[in-house]
C-alpha cells in the first residue's frame, strides 16, 4: 500500500461548533453595538480545553445582517443562531454549554437563558425550496 493510500487517522471528535461573527452589523464595525468578546472566547475555550469538542471559529458576516453580535451554533447539520448578545453573561453560557458538551462526551441541550435570544433565520429561503 502506498503511503498516500492511507487515510488519515484522527482522534478529534468535534461534537458542535460555536461561530462568532464579526461582519457587517456585527461587533467591532463601530455602529454602536458592544464589542464582541472575541480575545475572551478564544482564552475560555483555550483553558477549558474545548477545541477538540466544540470548535470556536470567528466568522465575517454569518448574514443576513438583520441583528447586532450574531453567534451561530452548529449541531451537526443543524444550525442554531442567536442575535444581540451584548452581555458577557451570554457568552459565558455558550463557554459552560461547550464545557458540559466536552464532560458529556457529546451535545447537551443549548442553555435555556440563550432562547429569548434566538433568531429565526433563513427560514423562508428553506421553506420555499422544499416546495
Amino acid at each position: 500500500m502506498k503511503q498516500r493510500d492511507i487515510p488519515p487517522v484522527t482522534t478529534r471528535q468535534t461534537f458542535g461548533q460555536v461561530v462568532a461573527c464579526l461582519g457587517c452589523c456585527c461587533g467591532r464595525t463601530g455602529k454602536g453595538h458592544p464589542e464582541v468578546p472575541v480575545d475572551w472566547l478564544k482564552a475560555e475555550w483555550k483553558r477549558r480545553m474545548l477545541p477538540k469538542k466544540i470548535h470556536l471559529s470567528i466568522s465575517g458576516c454569518l448574514g443576513p445582517c438583520d441583528a447586532s453580535n450574531v453567534v451561530m451554533v452548529l449541531l451537526g447539520s443543524d444550525a442554531v443562531f442567536y442575535g444581540g448578545l451584548s452581555q458577557h453573561w451570554q457568552y459565558e453560557a455558550l463557554a459552560d454549554w461547550a464545557s458540559a458538551c466536552a464532560e458529556a462526551v457529546g451535545l447537551v441541550p443549548l442553555p435555556e437563558c440563550l432562547e429569548p435570544y434566538r433568531l429565526q433565520r433563513f427560514l423562508l429561503e428553506a421553506a420555499v425550496g422544499a416546495a
